[in-house]
């Protein structure tokens, strides 16, 4: 449904968008990711068509955006991360003018029906735009951005500014659009993605830094070499003995769980499952283990490793071993 070879855009001597390429399949949800000055906003403003390329090129279901851009457009609703309402209008005028303006062939009562009662905007309808919450202007305008059934839709930041409530309801309405539409979905909030979305892509200095589902990134970036352990002993004892264990890179001790029993995070020197050697030594030492357990990257944490580098928080670094028991 969606091509991009080789995308390219320089803005003077600086590259915002550095040959990048990917596909989005029929009724995907993909999660498009970066940081500020990423390229992110660039990109996406060429997938739509508001500004041209350098290079590259961008095909809508077989169409190249710059070559025939409205036959292109016309398969693409957007919605911007400050919709683009007119606010002195009511709901329903809006929805018209937006009818008349994208040209649209269906049946027009019928059409906007059927989108006021998806996006649960029906009861508002006769109401004046810039009188609505923000969480109904952001209903109305993912409204305009499904006006003509286009087969794509590119939302950018769709539930920024809403309330817990309010997110819940759009993210559900887009999981709703996603059986029936091509959706790209660009959000800061690193949950709401990694709930919504089929795979995800995470874009940093121009280029395609990631390209998988959330699943299978924290699978590849996150292995046996990170633990959470609840051992009952001395902390300082277990703290002590803990870093002299090949391989270890650091230990943080947690709060007090019940009478002697601390919870630790330990991380290793990558490709080293310290399972086994942890267990050795709680059993040399006469501790108890209580639980035990391997910690899964959020979307967050695999975000953050690849946009800033492998840092995790301000844990002490066990392979300098003048420092003692500061790491709590």
């Amino acid at each position: 449904m969606i091509e991009v070879k080789n995308l390219t855009k320089h803005y003077g001597d600086k590259k915002a968008v550095d040959n990048i390429s990917f596909t989005v399949k029929d009724g995907e949800i993909l999660g498009f990711l970066g940081p500020n000055g990423a390229g992110k906003s660039t990109t996406m403003n060429m997938l739509t068509g508001y500004i041209s390329s350098t290079s590259g090129t961008v095909l809508i279901n077989g169409i190249d955006i710059l070559e025939d851009p409205i036959k292109a457009k016309a398969n693409i609703g957007y919605l911007p991360e400050i919709p683009p309402l007119y606010i002195d209008m009511t709901v329903k005028a809006y929805l018209n003018f937006v009818y008349d303006l994208k040209k649209c062939k269906l049946p027009r009562r019928e059409h906007l029906q059927n989108i006021c009662k998806l996006c649960q905007i029906t009861e508002v309808k006769n109401r004046i735009i810039k009188h609505l919450s923000k969480g109904y202007k952001q209903r109305v305008g993912l409204a305009q951005a499904l006006v003509g059934n286009p087969p794509v839709l590119i939302l950018d930041e769709p539930t920024v500014g809403l309330d817990p409530n309010q997110m819940i309801e759009i993210r559900n309405l887009i999981k709703k659009l996603g059986k029936s539409h091509t959706l790209i979905l660009s959000s800061h909030i690193l949950s709401e993605i990694q709930h919504v979305c089929d795979r995800v892509i995470i874009i940093n200095n121009g280029v395609v830094a990631a390209d998988d589902t959330a699943d299978n990134l924290s699978e590849k970036m996150s292995t046996d070499h990170r633990l959470i352990v609840r051992i009952e002993g001395d902390k300082e004892e277990i703290l002590t003995e803990f870093k002299k264990i090949e391989g270890m890179k650091t230990i943080k001790a947690g709060q007090e769980k019940e009478p002697g029993v601390y919870e630790y995070e330990i991380e290793a020197q990558e490709n080293t499952d310290l399972r086994r050697i942890v267990s050795k030594a709680v059993q040399e030492h006469g501790w108890t283990i209580l639980m035990m357990k391997t910690t899964e990257l959020t979307l967050e944490d695999i975000f953050f490793k690849i946009t800033m580098g492998e840092g995790f928080g301000a844990e002490t670094d066990t392979s300098q071993p003048e420092k003692t028991g500061g790491n709590e």
